[in-house]
């Protein structure tokens, strides 16, 4: 099964993104851990992709779709994948679609997890990092919207939304549920 997580910074989807992965037994694939590891492992991916970081911008699609296409082309994902942090765009989806139609597949599903802005700004504000003031979260949440809302049109005919409001185990049988299991 091919799984992409979408949802807002605080709603819950690298926990979700973890749990699906132990029970459907397929990898959970993360751009912030792909970067990191690359970073760690000194690929030339990864040193490019640090340059950007160091100097505080974003990394360009280009290479973030490369990271992808490759953790992709491993083994362990032959058989599906949960991807969370990607796509973050449109340009990304498509991009996604086309490494997909290579290997003779697509997604199978999309999981918006959605969550109010009063609860998000809570569980954000209750995690103690320094950085997540108001305004901070407030900005995550306006680029998340204006990223993202594109991404739902392109989707819909995959999509699937889950309220994430609840307990974990709560949330997580609403997404199986969701994904049919």
């Amino acid at each position: 099964m091919r799984v992409v997580l979408l949802g807002p910074p605080g709603a819950g989807k690298g926990t979700q993104a973890q749990k699906l992965s132990e029970k459907l037994g397929i990898p959970h694939i993360s751009t912030g851990e792909l970067f990191r590891s690359n970073i760690e492992n000194g690929t030339k991916l990864g040193l490019e992709a640090k340059r950007y970081l160091d100097a505080g911008d974003l990394v360009p699609s280009e290479l973030t779709n490369q990271l992808v296409d490759d953790r992709l082309s491993e083994a362990d994902a032959a058989n599906g994948f949960i991807l969370d942090g990607f796509p973050r765009s449109t340009e990304q989806a498509k991009a996604l679609h086309a490494m997909l139609e290579r290997r003779g597949t697509d997604i199978d599903a999309v999981l918006e997890f959605r969550v109010s802005q009063e609860e998000l700004l809570q569980r954000l504000k209750s995690r103690g990092r320094a950085d997540d003031t108001d305004d901070v979260i407030l900005n995550r949440m306006k680029v998340y919207r204006d990223e993202t809302a594109p991404l739902l049109e392109y989707y819909r005919d995959e999509l699937k939304t889950v309220d994430a409001i609840g307990t974990m185990d709560e949330v997580f049988a609403r997404a199986l549920r969701a994904l049919g299991k």
